[in-house]
């Protein structure tokens, strides 16, 4: 069997493209900031105490969202709109008007950086496909390719939740960080020079298996954010509800943001989504196991964590089905299987001796 050489000319496209992406995010997150920073501050909270339904008040009472007017001159980015939250325990609570804080200026600079985010998301959606066709094989076989494609889908995933029409501008400050920092760690510590695979991995079940996990923590890392911002945001309401008067920056942040309760059921609804497509990564990784090593489960590091990972998602489901356990304790079992699957990302790879350590670094 003849194994093909890198393409040389490729691999470098594919670093000039990656290394042009980092250059795109760093704008997007300048202009990110720029929108949290910019957007109006003192509508924020005119908006959020006028919405803002006080403890102790009807449970059941909608909450009405003001959007899309123009009032006294000043711009309002959406229509007008009625909140209920029916999570049991939640607070009626609105979402806020979002990190430009309706305002046309930040909102401006909120759109700039959405733009720039897809034209990164290109260049290294073009990095990845470069590197694939530098070796005529799928670009998943070390941890730099995984890393690579890995913030490809997360930004991806958010890219297309926008364009499904979901409000979720607020995932893209902490998206955008996150990715340069995964970009930052691949092209430095984690990078490999473009070869072939290993025996190991020549197998067309890298296409699936391998394309699965790395979806679907794309998905998981996604509800992790979401997650974290809840227990923020849950924070501050609970705080509000008290009585408590938080800072002026804290009020600044938290007022833009959805309520506890919309960032309660996103994250449930991405984590639940993607669980059945998690399940389905162990078992073709068992069947590839059986083609490879002749047995389908051994007990491997990678296996042992994949299966963790899979029993802390199940048993946040469980909890999150369960009324006793739902919002804050849910939360956490959430964060803890996250941290499971990093684990199982970096920490088998790195520090563990497995079968399934391909990271590539010496």
């Amino acid at each position: 069997m003849i194994i093909a050489a890198a393409n040389e000319n490729l691999a470098h496209i594919s670093n000039v493209l990656v290394y042009s992406a980092m250059a795109v995010y760093t704008l997007a997150f300048l202009a990110h900031i720029a929108e949290w920073v910019l957007g109006s501050r003192s509508k924020v909270g005119r908006t959020a105490a006028a919405l803002t339904v006080p403890a102790g008040g009807a449970a059941a009472a909608p909450a009405v969202q003001v959007r899309g007017k123009q009032a006294a001159g000043t711009a309002v980015l959406d229509e007008p709109t009625i909140v209920t939250r029916g999570a049991a325990g939640a607070r009626n609570v609105p979402d806020g008007p979002g990190a430009a804080a309706g305002d046309e200026k930040g909102d401006l600079y909120g759109r700039v950086a959405v733009s720039l985010t897809t034209l990164a998301f290109l260049l290294e959606a073009g990095g990845v496909v470069s590197r694939a066709l530098s070796v005529q094989r799928a670009p998943w076989g070390n941890m730099y390719e995984f890393s690579l494609t890995f913030s490809t889908v997360a930004a991806g995933a958010y890219l297309a939740f926008l364009l499904a029409g979901k409000n979720v501008r607020w995932l893209g400050l902490p998206l955008v960080t996150t990715v340069l920092l995964d970009l930052g760690l691949a092209t430095t510590w984690l990078y490999t020079e473009s070869d072939q695979l290993v025996p190991a991995l020549d197998s067309y079940w890298l296409w699936i298996h391998v394309s699965t996990a790395i979806f679907c923590g794309a998905v998981f890392y996604i509800g992790a954010v979401t997650t974290l911002l809840y227990l923020l945001r849950d924070g501050y309401e609970a705080k509000v509800a008290r009585g408590e008067t938080p800072g002026a920056f804290t009020r600044s942040v938290m007022e833009r943001l959805p309520a506890a309760a919309t960032f309660d059921k996103f994250a449930y609804r991405v984590n639940a989504a993607v669980f059945p497509l998690w399940t389905f990564t162990i078992i073709a990784g068992a069947i590839w196991a059986g083609d490879a090593w002749g047995r389908y489960w051994g007990w491997d590091a990678k296996e042992v964590w994949s299966f963790i990972t899979w029993v802390a998602y199940a048993a946040y489901l469980h909890a999150r089905a369960t009324v006793g356990w739902k919002g804050r304790k849910a939360s956490y079992i959430a964060l803890i299987a996250f941290a499971c699957w990093l684990f199982n990302y970096y920490g088998v790879n790195l520090f563990v001796n497995s079968l399934h350590s391909y990271a590539g670094v010496e």
